[in-house]
């Protein structure tokens, strides 16, 4: 176990030496000039000198690398050229929306897909309308059904809330900056629901692919541990087939969801930013696009570590739960 953890490590570490690298030679290659970014179009004179003297601008481009790299090595993510903030000041307001919206996401994606997995594998009644759904769900596009879900959810039902964290003004910004679970420390329950409706619909629709996903590879692998010789020898004491599933099937069929699961978490990555758009959401995804419109480079690099930095924990987390549910994978 420490050893897997210890490569887990390095391979953090060197995913984001790559793109700390990768990001800088966008910049550098970038048609866009920063330090208009930073000061508007009309930065130019003895201003524009300054502002690209005081950002590192005039030297030389492995002195930039070096100084940027030592930088991030001692968590500082330069200055936000959109913002004029510190690129890492402004992570630190809107990743706890995203990593929110994420969580709900992948908790609502890991049970829809076990209800679609198990339901299909042991033919329940209602398991080919969920086969359906298994297809059409796998071919609807994230920012469809998010339209999809303000028109029908919120205009036409009136049930839930199209946009935003909150309605009301004031909330509590801490201790977790989750803002369900700070209500609920913070003993206000209108706000807990509040909070709650406004998360449902863009969480259902950042959640309903990877369900989907998981679910079909969840499904083919408990039709074949069904028919293994250990659920027929359970059988044989006259366990209940849902016994059956429950308590031998599904844990020897837990390996390839896992695997899925670690590959979902990079697509709701990607389906992230575009949840946020459609339901103003205050996260990761809504700063990315400012900072990509403004071209403002520092605050790009920065998300795009902190991305990779979460996927690769997460994935970590998933093997060591593919391992600890199926104790033949070894952790070498």
């Amino acid at each position: 176990m420490t050893t897997f953890v210890l490569k887990r490590l390095a391979s953090l570490v060197v995913l984001l030496v790559v793109l700390t690298a990768v990001m800088f030679l966008l910049q550098r290659v970038s048609k866009t000039d920063p330090i208009v970014a930073y000061l508007g179009r009309g930065a130019t004179g003895p201003a524009a000198a300054q502002a690209r003297h005081h950002l590192g601008f005039d030297r030389p481009l492995i002195v930039q690398y070096v100084r940027y790299v030592d930088d991030v090595a001692h968590g500082n993510l330069q200055m936000s050229l959109h913002t004029h903030h510190p690129v890492m000041d402004d992570l630190k307001t809107y990743l706890p929306p995203t990593l929110e919206l994420l969580f709900t996401a992948l908790g609502l994606s890991l049970i829809g897909a076990l209800i679609l997995g198990t339901v299909s594998a042991m033919r329940l009644p209602g398991a080919g309308l969920l086969r359906l759904v298994m297809v059409a769900g796998a071919a609807a596009p994230t920012f469809l059904l998010g339209q999809l879900g303000v028109v029908f959810f919120y205009r036409r039902l009136g049930w839930l809330p199209a946009t935003g964290q909150t309605s009301r003004n004031g909330v509590p910004t801490g201790p977790t900056g989750f803002l369900v679970l700070d209500a609920l420390f913070s003993g206000d329950w209108p706000l807990v629901m509040d909070a709650v409706k406004h998360l449902v619909m863009p969480a259902a629709c950042l959640a309903i692919g990877p369900a989907v996903a998981i679910g079909r590879v969840l499904r083919s692998s408990l039709m074949s541990s069904m028919d293994a010789d250990y659920t027929r020898t359970a059988r044989s004491k006259g366990l209940r087939e849902s016994a059956v599933v429950l308590r031998h099937a599904l844990r020897n069929a837990a390996s390839g969801p896992a695997q899925m699961t670690g590959l979902q978490v990079g697509f709701m990555f990607a389906g992230i930013v575009v949840v946020e758009q459609i339901f103003a959401w205050p996260g990761l995804g809504s700063y990315t696009v400012g900072a990509i419109t403004n071209s403002d480079f520092p605050a790009i690099v920065g998300v795009s570590l902190v991305a990779g930095a979460v996927f690769v924990i997460l994935n970590a987390a998933v093997d060591i739960f593919q391992a600890a549910a199926d104790p033949r994978v070894a952790l070498q």
